[in-house]
């Protein structure tokens, strides 16, 4: 049953249990809309895929209940990052889920949390995650390819979409990943820039990837997705298939052959259940103007926590001399 709250989803026989944990309101009307396009992609896949799935969201955080995981095959946060993730203190749960073979994916600006203890457990549970000071978060327009080899990809032939596509992550050494996703950022490209580092521009140019997987020691499965930023890229159809088709595999389900089933998204569907925010808006099918937009003058490294430049005439080899010589 697709829901909401914190209680115990139904597990019907035979079927697939999937968890979302959308989470927080975050960001103006019509950005990182969690549960809104939590709602979407779960409707989607219990009422309009023809798969045996048992889908529940679980609206802004972590459920009261670690119940409401019992029997589950999949849990897909859907979520800010860093200090506002909705797995901060519930790494144990979530690392005993994974080890039990529970499938595990993060998406947009769930990817990231801070290198260490979290950024390893990430590395364990999806092979990799958003690294301050290294990876970076531009806004642009991405000609997606994807790996043909993988069953994630049923269906999908690539497609072109404007986001905010993170790159440039810190994947496990060695990295184990299936590179699913990818695509060539350059300058003419991007029209945002937000946090840019030095490994970030080095990757213009080259193809990065936005959505990866793993399979894991423990059976299970774990998927990275960095896209999910504008909540108008679910009414693509290739954007919502491509993630549909994820979330089946990391649940272990079998992709169909032409990717998972779902309906065209009308623009009051899409306008449904978005967060109340201060000023609301009316959120528009994707058009050719979100792909067109002018190239963003690119802007100095800069990211949280970047260290601060030492005044000028301090530091090494700049003592000030005392008397002669």
């Amino acid at each position: 049953m697709v829901g909401c709250g914190d209680s115990t989803a139904a597990k019907s026989a035979d079927s697939t249990k999937i968890i979302f944990i959308s989470g927080q309101p975050s960001h103006p009307s019509g950005q990182h809309e969690f549960f809104a396009g939590a709602t979407i992609l779960a409707n989607a896949l219990e009422n309009e895929s023809g798969l045996p799935l048992d889908v529940e969201v679980i609206r802004h955080g972590w459920p009261e209940d670690d119940a409401t995981f019992d029997g589950a095959d999949a849990v897909i946060i859907y979520s800010d990052g860093n200090s506002k993730h909705p797995v901060n203190g519930h790494e144990e749960k979530m690392d005993a889920l994974a080890k039990s073979g529970v499938g595990i994916m993060f998406m947009h600006y769930g990817v990231e949390v801070p290198k260490g203890e979290q950024g390893d457990y990430f590395k364990q549970w999806i092979g990799g995650h958003y690294e301050a000071g290294f990876s970076v978060n531009p806004h642009w327009t991405a000609e997606v390819e994807l790996d043909a080899d993988h069953p994630i990809s049923k269906g999908v032939p690539g497609f072109t979409a404007n986001d905010e596509w993170y790159y440039n992550m810190r994947f496990a050494d060695p990295d184990s990943s299936a590179h699913i996703l990818t695509a060539v950022p350059t300058t003419d490209r991007i029209n945002r820039y937000i946090h840019w580092t030095p490994a970030g521009k080095a990757g213009l140019g080259k193809r990065q990837t936005m959505m990866w997987a793993v399979t894991r020691a423990d059976g299970g499965r774990g998927v990275g997705f960095t896209g999910g930023h504008w909540h108008r890229n679910w009414a693509l159809d290739d954007f919502r298939k491509v993630v549909l088709n994820a979330i089946v595999w990391v649940a272990k389900g079998e992709v169909p052959e032409s990717g998972v089933r779902s309906n065209a998204l009308t623009e009051a569907q899409l306008n449904e259940n978005l967060d109340e925010k201060e000023d609301m808006v009316h959120v528009a099918l994707p058009s050719e103007a979100d792909l067109t937009q002018p190239p963003a003058e690119e802007k100095q490294f800069h990211w949280p926590g970047k260290p601060k430049p030492e005044p000028k005439g301090k530091g090494k080899g700049k003592t000030k001399a005392k008397g002669k010589g």
